[in-house]
């Protein structure tokens, strides 16, 4: 067995929702940028310089009392449903899943922390906290980036601070983000809305893999688009307040949806229970939609016998390189979406 199925048998521990505001913000998330300062920057390495890097910044980090038990992967020997397999657990991003040259990931067990290497910066410094919990992922993401820090010398600018090959990155690097599910906004027509009073104060919104992706199942990141001028504390702060706001907006609209229309809203939940279990062929996009209902539905106190902690195991297991691994070969063997129905139907029916 390889790390990737030991992996597939364990639930990271930010799908864990031990917070009591997790049906709502599914995981906090702090990342940081960082660049060797004796290296030139991503877009102008060469091969040479990349594999450098990697190298040099695997020991490095692996010297780190923190990073004693952490598992590196090499992008380069790995296939494309494996590296698939890691963005879709949000340990790595699409760019680097995508990229060419030397990168690679170190990945805690537990999974909250993953370190990119040779993505857009030389290093991206990840912590992913379950629920609503912003500022233990900055202490762990803060003394991680000390103890790296204490072993390598960073691009840093006196009067800019951390220097980054994306100039909206500059000052601290860091990006602070959660995971939130939005249904009720959704239904509700106000999603629009506060997107764009977001927007107005630099805050961004994107789907359910980052940048450029779609919101798929109600899922949503927020995080800060502005990194200089702002302390640490300071990007905490506007982050955790809007959060606290949406997540007032969001508890509104569900209490509307019971108020106004409770039995459209059972029906409408029967009904993606009764799909999940019967389907013959289901689209991703179609599992996690009618995932996000009975995820509602739960948190609503509409669903008593479905556990919180299955709708997220599927959530994940139902993607495509999920399934590959739990199948084994179905890339090149059939059509991926009357495996993930036979999936589904397997573990709603033991309910």
């Amino acid at each position: 067995m390889d790390h990737l199925d030991i992996m597939l048998q364990n639930t990271s521990a930010w799908l864990k929702n031990v917070d009591e505001q997790a049906g709502i913000v599914i995981s906090s998330r702090i990342r940081l940028a960082r660049n060797l300062a004796d290296f030139p920057f991503s877009v102008r390495m060469s091969d040479s310089d990349r594999s450098t890097t990697v190298t040099r910044l695997n020991q490095i980090i692996k010297d780190c009392p923190a990073c004693q038990h952490f598992h590196s992967f090499s992008m380069e020997e790995l296939d494309e449903p494996d590296r698939l397999f890691l963005m879709e657990r949000h340990l790595i991003s699409r760019e680097l899943a995508e990229g060419k040259g030397a990168r690679g990931v170190l990945i805690s067990p537990d999974e909250e922390f993953s370190i990119m290497i040779n993505e857009e910066d030389h290093l991206r410094i990840q912590v992913v906290k379950s629920g609503f919990n912003l500022e233990a992922a900055w202490e762990d993401a803060d003394a991680l980036d000390d103890q790296i820090e204490s072993r390598a010398v960073y691009a840093w600018h006196p009067e800019l601070g951390y220097l980054t090959a994306c100039p909206t990155n500059v000052g601290t690097g860091m990006r602070v983000s959660l995971m939130m599910h939005l249904p009720a906004l959704k239904m509700t027509r106000q999603f629009v809305r506060m997107h764009q009073s977001l927007q107005k104060i630099s805050l961004t919104v994107r789907g359910l893999y980052g940048e450029g992706s779609q919101a798929l199942g109600d899922f949503y990141q927020i995080s800060n688009q502005t990194t200089l001028g702002m302390t640490e504390q300071d990007l905490l702060k506007q982050v955790i307040d809007v959060t606290n706001s949406v997540i007032g907006y969001e508890t509104h609209a569900r209490k509307h949806l019971l108020d106004t229309n409770k039995t459209q809203l059972l029906a409408e939940i029967d009904d993606s229970i009764s799909f999940l279990r019967t389907a013959e062929v289901i689209t991703l996009e179609e599992t996690l939609r009618s995932l996000s209902l009975i995820r509602m539905g739960i948190q609503m106190n509409l669903i008593h016998n479905i556990p919180l902690s299955l709708v997220n195991t599927l959530s994940i297991n139902a993607q495509p390189a999920h399934l590959e691994r739990i199948f084994s070969g179905i890339f090149s063997s059939g059509d991926i979406n009357i495996f993930r129905a036979q999936y589904l139907q397997k573990q709603m029916l033991q309910i």
